[in-house]
């Protein structure tokens, strides 16, 4: 599982011309899947994300969370974040998780979020034009790998 963090001072995603989700200050996310993903990935996400210090305190030192600062979340299904572009020119999406998979764990990742924090969301599968306010710019790539992915990596 990928998260891709981005902090924001405003921002917002539409779906044919309409704002679906939208935020002030806080975080926007582009969240990718790939197989082995489970809950365990989710959880350990939603829990980097909620108590990751990229915050300025009073000192202006990034020392602050999402939580410390009653900020908000909008949160971007992405499956693009395992795009392969290794060979050739053209991405290849092979390692991203299917499209029926994915959608049931974007579902509970939001569900885990919005339990601590307000999340609004894009429209998963749609085509989706996100305005974003990147504060900083702050720009962090997280990620977590599944079950499958560890065996793979063994020697």
């Amino acid at each position: 599982m990928r998260v891709l963090v981005q902090r924001s001072l405003n921002s917002n995603v539409s779906v044919d011309k309409k704002i679906v989700g939208k935020i002030e200050k806080g975080l926007v996310l582009f969240v990718g899947f790939t197989e082995g993903d489970t809950i365990k990935e989710i959880e350990y996400l939603v829990n980097k994300i909620l108590n990751l210090r990229i915050f300025d305190d009073e000192k202006g030192i990034m020392n602050r969370s999402i939580l410390d600062v009653k900020g908000n979340i909008l949160s971007i299904s992405q499956f693009t974040l395992y795009a392969d572009t290794k060979k050739g020119n053209r991405p290849s999406y092979a390692k991203a998780l299917n499209s029926i998979k994915a959608k049931e764990l974007y579902k509970i990742f939001n569900e885990k979020l919005n339990e601590y924090i307000h999340t609004e969301t894009g429209i998963f599968g749609a085509e989706m034009l996100v305005n974003i306010q990147n504060d900083g710019p702050v720009t962090i790539l997280l990620e977590k790998e599944g079950i499958d992915d560890k065996k793979q990596n063994q020697f």
